[in-house]
């Protein structure tokens, strides 16, 4: 059931009357959803329920203005309308809540997400895209409040890009930027900062958003007086408005429970953001929320009986049910029995899906039972056997850990015992985990060709009178290759426009390609971040600068929430290929150190993160990048733009690989292990140590993730049989990452002659100045003492102690 999106401009009064009863049954049906939804919650067939009751009429008269080619970029209220386009159904509906792992049966997230986080598939099977201006779209919701925003812009912007850039092939993208990004947000999470940076970001850059905040005046339990000044959103930011003088939003109100009103209202914004390409604030008031925030509790709590009261009467549904009636367009008794009619189908369509997703598992179950009843015949503990398998039977409604638990559990009691019973069980759960638990950690990375590790390595050649350039040059150049051969790709950041960044990497590009595609922006990093995602998920090929590494953490959450998590929360079938641009390593002070790689490993696995040593290596790493369609953070040396590279004669096409070391100095004592700036040091000590007889190896990682995946460290260890790594962030970060990395996954230990070391910085941030570099980072002396102190431990007599 879906809403029909064509608004004739003369309709008959029983076409209309015929339109008003569809949209009335679509209502009611997503209202029936929420309200079984939650009893099968609270009866534990599923875990959690958060749903879109009253809200149901504003999303029909959304619907009618969303075209093809549009994006939704929303939040975890908004079934009704994705009902109302036709991409959610009854089954699928209840599919989401119950965590089903088929994409067919739950093409949401494959059960990934709780119900609620909506999504359509903007690639193919292959991981290809597809043709996105002939179907609806839905950017995958995340839960965090106010996460959808910068994404939003991002969405928005690519119209205009779409719009106004030549050379795009836009086959699959666009129809000449005429698509709409549309938002919603309750009225409580405008009290966000991505709220307020994003509408912001928005009024600046003229795009084509309409954002719609659901405003039932609470957030959980806290009424709108503790969120918002004079409790009112649009109030607030009326300033925004545009007007003949100055570019801004246009700005409308509309209470939630007004049908023709709201048709009307999502008609004209969407004209004018779609015509005009600017931003549109819709403010829905005077909503419901009939079953409270979520399943977690009622609302019943904290509402007087006068609110309860009030929304009983405002209900969104119920006012459409009694227009309906003053309007002649349905008696009392049709919508009884329509209303009986649909309570039926929702029930019916609840069964089918719990069919669906509790069968597959009682095969999976009656597998089991019956290995586990073969296992007890034979075995002298089969009375213990036996229970785990009554107990398992005894389950009504088992789950996969039920299952798998119970299997394991019974090969403890036969572990001394050899029989072809117990060989059967062991393959059954060994062939069952790898069968299953792809459907829970599947796609973390692109599976598709196109995957950033399927990318070949082209070294850099060099002509024989190769010139020595800055390293900035390098870059410079390379950008330039690549927005020559890339009409899709564009670069934005703070001051990364007009100077051409601040280290002079992109000198000169925004005069020759144009303010859109080499482009200032104010200082905000999560929203540029959510611009890079945004239109990375409509085919095109974004640079995202941060200015510094530090500033990076701006933009973590939107990076860990959504950019991380996009091909695996959508078993993929979405896709952002973002290149997130930035410096770091070895500058002064606190707030510009760029060293906070541990933190930054552990939050976003899902991206790439790379660390060349120079910027020949960076400008490999980029033109790798876009031959792939995976998102990655790239962190050039701070200190390394005016230090001299020879300037390559294959500029823009050699490719430095990913998830692959560079042994950089061969050496048969130990093997020292690092990347970027800090490299530099480790090279000098390496010196240092020859003289004193000490003969180092050392291996840049190049790439954090993926780490050495030919694990090249343990073969150079297990020449050395020792190693070290050194990083200039604080202690158990990145170092003892790498570290895990090699004892854990490359089993190193096996040929370790020493105790493996890792040599951080201080555990504080660093102190400003050449100095306060010095004692809070490694030094070469210190790399000198730690790696000496080792050699003493070998061979004190050919090593005395130092000091």
């Amino acid at each position: 059931m879906k809403t029909d999106p064509n608004i004739k401009t003369e309709i008959t009064f029983d076409d209309f009357k015929t339109e008003v009863l569809n949209d009335y049954k679509l209502a009611v049906t997503s209202r029936e959803c929420s309200l079984l939804g939650r009893r099968e919650v609270l009866t534990g067939k599923a875990k959690f329920g958060i749903f879109g009751d009253g809200k149901e009429v504003p999303q029909i008269a959304w619907a009618k203005a969303f075209k093809n080619g549009d994006f939704r970029s929303g939040y975890y209220r908004d079934q009704t309308f994705m009902m109302a386009i036709g991409e959610l159904t009854i089954e699928q509906f209840f599919a989401g809540l119950y965590a089903n792992t088929d994409l067919k049966e739950e093409p949401m997230s494959a059960g990934r997400q709780m119900g609620g986080h909506f999504a359509t598939h903007s690639l193919d099977e292959n991981g290809h895209w597809k043709n996105l201006t002939q179907q609806k779209n839905s950017s995958s919701d995340i839960s965090p409040t106010a996460g959808q925003m910068p994404r939003l812009l991002g969405l928005a912007q690519a119209s205009k890009i779409y719009r106004n850039v030549k050379g795009i092939d836009t086959t699959k993208f666009s129809d000449q930027g005429n698509e709409i990004a549309w938002g919603t947000i309750g009225n409580a999470s405008t009290s966000e900062g991505l709220f307020f940076e994003t509408i912001n970001a928005a009024g600046v850059l003229q795009v084509p958003m309409v954002i719609s905040i659901w405003d039932d005046e609470y957030g959980i339990s806290v009424h709108a007086k503790h969120q918002t000044t004079k409790e009112n959103i649009s109030e607030i930011l009326k300033g925004f408005q545009r007007d003949k003088n100055n570019k801004g939003y246009e700005i409308f109100r509309v209470n939630g429970w007004n049908y023709p009103e709201l048709i009307d209202t999502y008609q004209r914004a969407a004209q004018i953001s779609r015509k005009e390409h600017v931003p549109v604030m819709i403010h829905v008031q005077e909503l419901t929320q009939p079953q409270g925030h979520s399943t977690s509790g009622s609302h019943e709590r904290y509402k007087d009986e006068e609110r309860l009261a009030w929304e009983a009467e405002y209900d969104c549904n119920a006012q459409l049910r009694q227009w309906m009636i003053s309007n002649n367009i349905a008696t009392d008794d049709e919508l009884r029995t329509i209303e009986k009619e649909l309570k039926k189908a929702v029930r019916d369509g609840k069964k089918a899906a719990w069919a669906s997703f509790i069968n597959p598992i009682l095969n999976e179950r009656n597998q089991a039972v019956s290995l586990l009843e073969n296992l007890a015949t034979t075995s002298p503990n089969g009375v213990f056997i036996t229970k785990l398998k009554n107990d398992l039977v005894a389950i009504d409604e088992p789950l996969r850990r039920d299952i798998l638990s119970a299997a394991r559990k019974a090969l403890r009691y036969v572990v001394s015992e050899a029989s072809s019973e117990k060989i059967a069980l062991q393959n059954w759960i060994n062939n069952y985990i790898n069968a299953i638990q792809p459907k829970y950690s599947s796609h973390l990375h692109s599976a598709s060709d196109l995957n950033a590790l399927n990318q070949s390595e082209v070294l850099p050649t060099y002509d024989a009178n190769a010139e020595d350039v800055d390293g900035r040059v390098v870059l410079r150049e390379n950008f330039d290759a690549i927005f020559g051969n890339y009409p899709e790709a564009l670069i934005f950041g703070e001051d990364a426009g007009y100077i051409g960044d601040v280290n002079q990497g992109l000198e000169g590009l925004q005069e020759k390609y144009g303010e859109l595609r080499v482009s200032d922006t104010g200082i905000r990093e999560a929203t540029i971040m959510g611009q890079g995602i945004g239109m990375a998920m409509r085919g095109l090929r974004p640079i995202a600068e941060i200015q510094y590494l530090d500033y990076v953490m701006y933009a973590l959450q939107i990076m860990s929430d959504d950019l991380a998590t996009v091909q695996y929360r959508t078993k993929g079938r979405q896709k952002a290929p973002l290149i997130v641009r930035t410096r770091g390593h070895r500058l002064e002070g606190i707030w510009h150190s760029g060293s906070q790689m541990g933190g930054i490993l552990n939050l976003i696995r899902g991206i790439h993160v790379l660390v060349p040593r120079n910027m020949t290596k960076a400008a490999g790493f980029y033109n790798t990048l876009l031959e792939s369609d995976e998102p990655a953070l790239v962190v050039e040396c701070l200190n390394g733009y005016r230090l001299k590279e020879k300037m390559p004669s294959n500029i823009g096409e050699f490719k430095t690989p990913i998830g692959v070391v560079e042994t950089i100095r061969e050496g048969e004592d130990i093997t020292l292990v690092s990347y970027g700036s800090t490299l530099r040091l480790v090279e000098q000590a390496a010196k240092e140590l020859q003289e004193v007889g000490i003969d180092a190896e050392i291996i840049d990682v190049q790439s954090l993730l993926p780490f050495d995946l030919n694990h090249d460290i343990v073969k150079s260890i297990a020449k050395t049989n020792r190693v070290m790594v050194i990083d200039e962030d604080v202690k158990g970060g990145a170092s003892a990452y790498i570290l895990d990395q090699i004892l854990n996954e490359q089993n190193a230990f096996e040929y370790l002659d020493s105790q493996p070391k890792t040599l951080a910085a201080k555990p504080h941030r660093p102190a400003y100045g050449t100095d306060g570099d010095y004692f809070s980072k490694p030094s070469v002396e210190d790399i000198f003492e730690a790696v000496y102190g080792i050699m003493h431990e070998l061979s004190p007599i050919d090593f005395p102690k130092l000091r």
